[in-house]
């Protein structure tokens, strides 16, 4: 089954997989769309998008996620011009790290290389990206190595509990400027905003663990 909220590359890739001789049991727009399908339709293969409705952030891997958390065999190849490093790292250790895959749809450089990928997957191996790799490996070395001195200390202060409030004020600066470093921390500790997630707790647990 296919997930990817753009019709025009869903529907392309639908008509692709036909051509080669597998048949989509479903194709759908959302994460959700793709939990219940895949209830459904139990498909030997999911193919799906990171960036899903309604917040084009991570449903459709974190979706995947979660899928492959009730079944962990279920194969997943996902498809996207983005790397969610959190949920990716997820994805990749989840049941016994086989059949999954992650591949950036810019570096796909044949349709072949891609019906190929998806075999590969399907019959329980693991295809990623190059770039895909190095960034994982980049976050995993230290996920704080982005952050600026500055950045650094006020996320010390956020683990130390202060409100925005009080950091500003050990700090001598507005809890604007501090509003906004929050802000640049959790983009570069790649903790995009979710209904299920606390950032900024997520935030001092990466802190804590580096």
């Amino acid at each position: 089954m296919v997930a990817e909220d753009s019709v025009l590359l869903r529907e392309g890739l639908v008509g692709l997989l036909g051509r080669f001789g597998h048949e989509v049991v479903s194709a759908v727009g959302d994460a959700q769309a793709l939990v219940a399908a895949v209830e459904e339709h139990a498909p030997d293969i999911v193919v799906t998008d990171v960036r899903m409705p309604p917040g084009f952030q991570d449903e459709g891997l974190h979706a995947a996620v979660r899928l492959r958390g009730k079944r962990p065999t279920l194969p997943v190849l996902v498809l996207s011009q983005y790397v969610q490093r959190t949920y990716a790292a997820e994805l990749l250790d989840s049941g016994d790290g086989s059949g999954v895959g992650y591949l950036l749809k810019d570096r796909v450089g044949q349709v072949e290389e891609f019906v190929a990928a998806l075999h590969k997957v399907a019959d329980g191996g693991t295809v990623v990206d190059p770039e895909v790799v190095r960034q994982l490996l980049r976050r995993r070395r230290d996920p704080l190595e982005q952050l600026t001195p500055r950045e650094r200390e006020v996320l010390a202060l956020i683990a130390e509990g202060k409100s925005n409030g009080a950091i500003a004020k050990e700090l001598v600066v507005s809890e604007a400027a501090i509003g906004k470093h929050i802000g640049n921390i959790l983009a570069k500790l790649d903790l995009p905003p979710t209904d299920q997630t606390h950032r900024r707790v997520l935030a001092v647990l990466t802190y804590l663990r580096a």
